[in-house]
């Protein structure tokens, strides 16, 4: 015995096989009726937006729309299921398949990754493969979330595809309707029953797209026979052919100006529409001139899809355009040579030049997902090639660090062993080779950085310091350097007519006097005071005397041993140079914003002086850089 469900389901499926059968007779006597004039290609036209009107019938509220390609790659694996329960949120089911599948393979491939390096990391610790074992909290909330995608996606499709099944057999009993009807042939009664038909008939929802078409043409069928038999009342079938012809010639006339419309997704749109107007809401029109109006309305029609199709013909070869200059960006990727990089600096060039190619990538165009798929699946395998090559690099370079943090140990321990020394040759000695080693040694883990920078240099300034303090006590031959150059001083002071030759020869005179003690070295910078002084009455260019007055200084320096005095000296000009192009930068970014003015323009001409003023101060920082880098200290 069937269940009453399985009856109907067999009823239902019954009466689809009559319909199709009778859509067969249907359409024998329209063609013995009727003198095919219209061309195949115009046939072809109309049976495609027909066959688009059936399926746009069953799919109107399940149909995706565009969505723009997200480069889910970047995404870790918490933004991920971020974004994935946004979609679910924001979005009905039955329109977020491609964003899903989107965060899918990224989220796939990601968690691929952590498994791997996770395993990888439990074989080297002695684990047995078997036992490995990995959970995640993130993998576990993922895995809900897309269980309860698929639970509401295949609950929607239940339930459509059920209520597709309830309109299909109500549209088949609606026909029956009509033919009991026409076989009563009840003249008091039939037209007011023809139009509660109809009236039902405009009510039902969409129907499974395989049977749209058929059970339309029976129906359709059914009400051109139910016209012609309505004999005995003239008027009111006169008057509906009359109407009816009327909204017609109107849709005629909307497709006609449709083939007009420059946008050929919106024209085959309303098309789509418009049949389904003239199927659904209009009834037939006199015998006289249904083969007339249908060609009018079959002729708009074939218009309107040579346009699209023409259209698209182009785009296709748009698409192409796109696509091959994509993948010449994506050979460059592939392509890329590495092999020659071996420092932080190398890798960092290789990053900026393949971000530059990855926003050529990006800015050449947009490609429809069913085109941009493939080629997207291309881009991301080369730069995952680059990325590991990249990846390979800085996991050694983090061992080659480790070295250099134990090599920085070992220095700061010697360092620390020689700060309270009272051997002051062959510890001064030491600590100068510590100072130099410490120099070539490369980078260390930077969260170690700091903190051996400090210990290092605490060691060394003790030492220095106690250095210099035993040194201050002055020898009576010092004391005779020291009031040689009190006089030598008060003579530069008194000097008038200097030139450049005379100021420099005061300076080397100054020098050969000797070194001055620690005590006293103030009466240097009252020495090189008069210097500056002298230097600024002479009429030469301002950069070369602030040359001038920067190498005298760090001479100075130099000559006394000052490593402190050298080193805060490099850092102050370091700091300059990154300060000009500070400058230099913001003021030519400024000048991006008047790019619409003139050249005469006040602001532009003062910002475009203020630059090269800027661009002129760097000259001089980097040659005084330059000087101080040549002195062996």
């Amino acid at each position: 015995m069937l269940d009453s469900n399985e009856e109907n389901v067999e009823k239902n499926e019954v009466k689809a096989e009559e319909v199709a059968k009778e859509v067969t007779s249907v359409e024998e006597e329209i063609v013995a009726e009727k003198e095919v004039t219209e061309v195949d290609d115009t046939i072809e036209a109309v049976n495609e937006i027909e066959k688009s009107v059936a399926e746009q019938a069953e799919i109107e509220e399940s149909k995706e729309e565009d969505i723009p390609v997200v480069d889910y790659s970047v995404q870790s694996l918490e933004e991920l299921v971020i974004s994935l329960t946004k979609i679910l949120a924001e979005n009905p089911v039955q329109k977020i398949k491609s964003q899903v599948d989107g965060v899918k393979n990224a989220f796939n491939e990601k968690f691929g990754d952590l498994l791997a390096s996770k395993k990888e990391a439990f074989l080297a610790e002695g684990g047995n493969s078997i036992d490995f074992q990995f959970s995640s909290p993130i993998k576990s909330e993922y895995n809900k979330l897309l269980s309860d995608y698929k639970k509401q996606r295949d609950a929607y499709y239940n339930s459509l595809e059920k209520q597709l099944k309830e309109n299909l057999e109500k549209r088949i009993q609606v026909i029956e309707s009509l033919k009991n009807i026409i076989e009563e042939a009840d003249a008091t009664t039939m037209y007011k029953s023809f139009k509660e038909i109809q009236d039902t008939w405009r009510a039902i929802g969409p129907v499974p797209k395989n049977h749209y078409n058929d059970t339309w043409k029976t129906y359709h069928h059914h009400v051109e026979r139910f016209y012609d038999l309505l004999h005995l009342s003239n008027d009111f079938r006169d008057l509906d052919f009359k109407h009816n012809l009327e909204k017609k010639l109107k849709v005629i006339e909307k497709a006609e100006s449709l083939a007009n419309e420059e946008d050929v997704n919106y024209a085959a749109k309303e098309l789509q529409d418009l049949h389904k107007i003239w199927k659904e809401d209009i009834g037939p029109v006199a015998k006289d001139v249904r083969e007339e109006v249908w060609k009018k309305f079959s002729a708009a029609t074939k218009k309107i899809h040579d346009n699209r199709h023409n259209y698209f013909r182009a785009m296709r070869s748009k698409y192409q355009e796109i696509i091959n200059k994509k993948l010449e960006v994506i050979a460059a990727i592939d392509v890329y040579d590495t092999s020659k990089n071996e420092s932080h600096g190398d890798w960092q060039k290789s990053i900026k030049d393949i971000e530059a190619l990855r926003q050529q990538y990006f800015t050449i165009g947009k490609l429809p997902y069913s085109k941009s798929e493939e080629v997207w699946q291309k881009f991301k395998s080369a730069t995952k090639k680059f990325n590991s090559a990249k990846n390979v690099f800085y996991k050694e370079e983090k061992g080659e660090q480790q070295e250099n943090l134990k090599k920085k140990i070992a220095l700061i321990e010697l360092a620390e062993s020689l700060k309270d020394s009272e051997d002051w040759e062959s510890a001064t000695n030491a600590l100068k080779k510590v100072q130099s080693d410490w120099k070539k040694i490369g980078h260390v883990p930077r969260k170690f950085s700091d903190d051996i920078w400090k210990r290092f240099k605490a060691a060394c300034n003790h030492y220095f310091d106690r250095f210099h303090q035993q040194k201050n006590a002055v020898s009576k031959e010092q004391q005779a350097i020291v009031e040689a150059k009190k006089e030598f001083l008060d003579t530069v002071k008194e000097e008038k007519d200097s030139t450049k030759e005379s100021i420099l020869e005061a300076v080397n005179k100054w020098k050969r006097l000797g070194s001055l003690p620690r005590n006293v070295r103030h009466l240097e910078g009252k020495f090189y005071k008069q210097i500056d002084r002298m230097f600024d009455s002479l009429s030469l260019d301002k950069n070369e005397i602030s040359m001038l007055k920067f190498t005298n200084v760090v001479d100075s320096y130099f000559a006394d041993n000052d490593v402190r005095k050298l080193d805060s000296e490099q850092m102050f000009v370091r700091k300059k140079i990154d300060e000009v192009v500070k400058e230099i930068q913001q003021l030519e970014n400024n000048l991006g914003f008047f790019s619409n003015a003139k050249d005469d323009n006040p602001l532009v001409i003062n910002v475009k002086n203020r630059v090269n003023e800027f661009k002129n101060d760097l000259v001089i920082w980097k040659q005084k850089l330059s000087y101080i880098k040549k002195l062996d200290y």
